[in-house]
């Protein structure tokens, strides 16, 4: 991928044939399995060890012949917002455990109380630094213009963070997920929450976007 091409750290992963998916795990679990052209994590499972919901998946499957898997990377969800080549902020992104949302999926991005995003992100300075960094190299390496909004992976898992969410002794590893090119613009979206909180109001931003995409024409 564009990404990889570029030296950005990215999931181990592979292209399958849903068909194919039942009949044997495609990498070692746990892996995730994912539409190939859905957004709003539409169609996203998490495979464990041990599971035997394969088949189950397949026949509910209806994105397409094929499938996206990747590597499950443990941790927390991080996301930064880019405007031209500018960085916003990058923001923790929490799951409403009394939901039970196994991961920051449909229902926790736009449900009522879904999820808790923690601005800027309480994480390891150097970590801070490099989501930041990465956003906007992932930005550049698809050939975006105007907004976009770079997901990560954060795995923290042994950074010795406490349970108040403090940041670790450790940096921890960042994995780029995907990069949107159109982020949501929504009341609960990230992109209009970090650009608020860089002092940019909801009607600025539109104008900005706006103009920035008048001048390319």
């Amino acid at each position: 991928t564009a990404l990889r091409a570029a030296g950005l750290p990215v999931a181990e992963g592979r292209v399958i044939d849903i068909a194919d998916f039942p009949a044997a795990d495609p990498l070692p679990a746990p892996y995730v399995i994912k539409p190939l052209n859905e957004g709003s994590s539409v169609g996203v499972e998490i495979v464990r060890p041990g599971s035997n919901r394969r088949a189950a998946i397949a026949a509910a499957w209806t994105y397409g012949p094929r499938a996206l898997v990747e590597t499950f990377i443990p941790g927390r969800e991080i996301t930064v917002g880019v405007l031209g080549d500018r960085a916003l902020t990058a923001t923790d992104i929490t799951p409403n455990p009394s939901q039970a949302h196994e991961f920051y999926d449909y229902d926790a991005k736009y449900g009522d109380d879904g999820s808790h995003h923690q601005l800027p992100a309480r994480i390891h300075p150097d970590a801070f630094a490099r989501a930041l960094e990465l956003a906007v190299a992932a930005h550049r390496a698809i050939g975006c213009s105007g907004a976009s909004r770079t997901d990560f992976r954060y795995d923290d898992t042994s950074c010795g963070d406490g349970p108040d969410r403090r940041p670790g002794r450790l940096p921890g590893r960042l994995v780029v997920l995907e990069v949107n090119t159109q982020p949501g613009m929504t009341p609960t979206s990230l992109l209009p929450e970090q650009a608020a909180h860089c002092g940019i109001s909801y009607g600025a931003l539109c104008r900005w976007m706006v103009e920035h995409a008048t001048c390319r024409t």
